[in-house]
């Protein structure tokens, strides 16, 4: 048995329904699968003292898990009065609309065609909910639209599929750019460095206890990629699902057509710089 310790960002022995910081409880989705890990988490934040709660990433359009969101809410004293979106994949962002119908909610997210209200999410955005302070970080790459939530209170981010709590994230090609998700690592490395940030909640996985650790890792992990499809393409390999095979061959096979997404933003990627 590995020391979760010794892992790459310090990953929690298991990934549970309850409370993760003082102020983050976690809802596990029930649509485990090799893509969505154990299932998608789902974040009720508040203030502990609140009455008021924010949801972040309802899950996937699954009534119980939804109606679970509010029941473990409600019993704990709090009422959801606002929900956010990380990104519009349909396991964090399918069960939204319904979501909204059941609790009374406004939706926000970067994407204008997933917002139910008038207001979105950009950049710099503080929202401020029953003295709850969530900090909007822009984080594209693994898509277009992705977003962080940082959790100040809690020297916390909430990260959706850019920094998963086991493994590695897809850079979702077409949408999804390698040069965007480097940035955007480099963005999440530096509230560890400069903004104190040591908790990872993701939206998949086990809670993180290094954020840093988990971050560098990742980029490592990028650049080492990077170096091996660079390397590929050099000795004759074209098609993307030549270089999967080759350099991802150590890799479950069920897995395969996710790593193509990643092969072909990291060939884009080394295209747009000269590389190859």
């Amino acid at each position: 048995m590995t020391d979760a310790a010794a892992l790459p960002g310090q990953p929690r022995d298991a990934v549970l329904s309850g409370p993760a910081t003082a102020r983050a409880v976690n809802v596990l989705a029930p649509n485990a699968s090799a893509m969505t890990l154990d299932g998608t988490n789902t974040w009720i934040v508040s203030e502990p003292d609140s009455e008021l709660a924010v949801v972040i990433d309802p899950g996937p359009l699954d009534d119980g898990h939804l109606r679970t969101v509010l029941d473990t809410a409600e019993e704990a004293g709090k009422r959801v009065a606002l929900t956010l979106l990380t990104h519009g994949h349909p396991d964090h962002a399918e069960g939204a609309s319904r979501f909204a119908e059941l609790s009374g909610t406004a939706v926000r997210a970067l994407d204008p065609a997933l917002r139910l209200g008038d207001e979105g999410l950009a950049a710099g955005d503080v929202i401020s909910l029953g003295g709850l302070e969530l900090r909007v970080v822009s984080t594209p790459g693994h898509t277009a639209d992705s977003l962080c939530f940082h959790l100040p209170a809690d020297r916390a981010v909430l990260t959706g599929d850019t920094v998963l709590g086991r493994g590695t994230t897809v850079v979702a090609h077409p949408d999804g750019r390698l040069g965007d998700y480097l940035d955007s690592l480099r963005r999440l490395r530096s509230l560890t460095v400069d903004d104190g940030v040591h908790t990872v909640l993701p939206g998949h996985g086990p809670v993180l206890d290094d954020a840093q650790g988990a971050v560098e890792f990742y980029l490592a992990h990028r650049a080492h990629r990077l170096a091996q499809v660079e390397t590929a393409v050099e000795n004759g390999l074209r098609a993307p699902e030549e270089v999967v095979a080759h350099v991802y061959a150590d890799v479950d096979r069920s897995l395969w057509p996710a790593a193509e997404l990643s092969v072909r933003a990291q060939i884009d990627y080394l295209r747009e710089h000269g590389l190859i």
